[in-house]
């Protein structure tokens, strides 16, 4: 059993409680405007380009058996169009322009790798999240995995956006100790119109999860323009308001994160809307409260 890993990331204090090793898979069911993990986005094996850590050595265009990379006067000059994501360019770059998203790892090699950090777990009570894209994507794997942390005594947590599939969610839930769980949006068109996809799948997981008993966080990414005002919250607070094992509300402000979108070579999709400041933060967790809502900022 396999999974694509992005990256893992340790020493995490927001992914769950205590500290964390965070691994985020590639592939993802929305296309929100906002994302903040664009190189999580594709399924597919991408190579990132990080342009101000190119020397122009050449290195890459030596390696590269498709001709993708090509140097005219000093610049470098990536075709995404022809490259297969061998990965040969990233083993030539010395001085780490090139990054490979979305490796191919076995479940013993996330295993070890968050068995690392077990020390962390034991004195802070933390453990591992499954983060992306959308883990649930690859839930067989993620199940795997938990299976096998689980008989190691390690915390397992899902960060998702619930809009997979149910039997994703019934793959995972036996050895899952914590749902992190994306709420955007109670309207469904304005929902689809941000992130491209309807909300009706994601609600409906969320209440069938909520039914199950497992305890689940769920989080707001706190977007101006988009759900920052209080008819929004106020109507979504009301909806979270009913379900049962709902442990927190957790708001998330929107910042930016543009230099990912040039790595990756995607659109910048990011809307021009400003970050919110402690003030709203504040006024939009008074909302959720009014509701009953343990809210967590």
């Amino acid at each position: 059993m396999t999974g694509r890993l992005v990256s893992v990331q340790r020493l995490c204090v927001h992914d769950g409680p205590g500290i964390r090793t965070t691994l985020f898979l590639k592939g993802c069911s929305l296309a929100c405007r906002w994302c903040h993990n664009p190189e999580t986005l594709s399924p597919k094996p991408e190579i990132g380009f990080h342009a101000r850590k190119c020397v122009g050595c050449g290195k890459c265009a030596e390696v590269c058996p498709q001709g993708a990379h090509s140097f005219v006067e000093g610049s470098h000059h990536f075709d995404r169009g022809s490259c297969t994501a061998c990965g040969k360019c990233v083993a030539a770059c010395l001085p780490g322009a090139l990054e490979y998203y979305g490796r191919e790892v076995s479940v013993e090699e996330a295993v070890a790798a968050v068995l690392e950090d077990r020390t962390f777990y034991a004195t802070s009570g933390g453990g591992c999240t499954v983060s992306g894209g959308e883990p649930l994507l690859q839930a067989q794997f993620c199940a795997e995995l938990f299976r096998a942390l689980h008989a190691a005594g390690v915390h397992c947590a899902v960060d998702t956006s619930g809009a997979v599939s149910w039997q994703s969610f019934e793959t995972v839930l036996p050895y899952t100790d914590l749902f992190l769980y994306d709420v955007k949006h109670i309207d469904e068109q304005i929902h689809r119109e941000h992130t491209g996809s309807g909300n009706g799948m994601i609600l409906e997981n969320l209440t069938r999860l909520a039914e199950s008993g497992v305890p689940i966080e769920v989080r707001i990414p706190l977007i101006p323009g988009f759900n920052a005002n209080q008819e929004s919250l106020s109507a979504l607070g009301k909806w979270l308001s009913r379900m049962p094992n709902i442990a927190r509300v957790r708001l998330l402000p929107y910042h930016l994160a543009r230099s990912k979108y040039e790595t990756v070579g995607r659109r910048d999709t990011m809307p021009q809307a400003p970050i919110p400041t402690p003030e709203q933060v504040r006024e939009a967790a008074a909302v959720l409260e009014g509701w009953g809502l343990e809210v967590g900022r």
